[in-house]
């Protein structure tokens, strides 16, 4: 008998109560699973079960060794309903020429240029996304020519929490919460220089602060 052929994108589910495959395009990793096929040795094995679980003794260990010899699902009846799985999922798969890949006809197929999509993109679908990439890089380089920072102090020491009640300040002069000033200054008493609240010397004449 002829070798089997298909691909290697498919997952076994088979049983030793009967047969299933699941075929899966190499490009989406989407896919088909086959029709579940009984297996006559698993029926079997399933009614001996059951009748040595209702009598034990023998009938029982016989089911017990049933069981174990179909777990090994492997065999003529396995590999004929992996020959039935495939011509199943077959139609629903296209093997591209160039990449050699196995790709479904629903999503990744290139029915024009009988390639997959990946050798062969679609060139509408291809300028759609190049033009909405391309508009995202545009606005972004637009957005970082504007000044965002016209109205805001840079230079000045920034406060994130209000020293008096520890709220957010939001990039406020004034606490949002407490409404107390976020940076309170005094005043030095020989020059008068505005210095910040809890400054031991003045940062212009030395002088002790109060």
């Amino acid at each position: 008998m002829a070798l089997i052929q298909f691909t290697r994108n498919h997952t076994d589910h088979s049983t030793d109560r009967g047969y299933q495959f699941e075929f899966f395009c190499d490009r989406c990793g989407n896919g088909y699973m086959s029709e579940f096929q009984a297996s006559v040795a698993g029926l079997a094995g399933s009614a001996i079960r059951t009748v040595g679980n209702l009598f034990g003794g023998f009938l029982g260990s016989a089911g017990s060794t049933s069981y174990e010899v179909e777990r090994a699902v492997q065999g003529p009846a396995h590999d004929s309903a992996y020959r039935q799985a495939i011509e199943e999922a077959k139609p629903n798969f296209h093997q591209c020429p160039k990449c050699t890949k196995w790709v479904c006809l629903s999503t990744c197929w290139n029915g024009q240029r009988m390639l997959c999509y990946e050798c062969a993109p679609d060139v509408a679908t291809e300028m759609a996304a190049a033009q909405a990439q391309t508009t995202v890089d545009q606005m972004r380089q637009k957005v970082q020519q504007q000044d965002f920072t016209a109205n805001l102090n840079v230079t000045a020491e920034a406060a994130a929490l209000c020293p008096s009640c520890g709220a957010r300040t939001q990039g406020a002069k004034f606490c949002p919460e407490c409404g107390k000033p976020l940076r309170p200054k005094g005043e030095c008493p020989r020059c008068g220089t505005n210095v910040e609240a809890g400054t031991k010397f003045c940062p212009e004449c030395g002088n002790k602060m109060a």
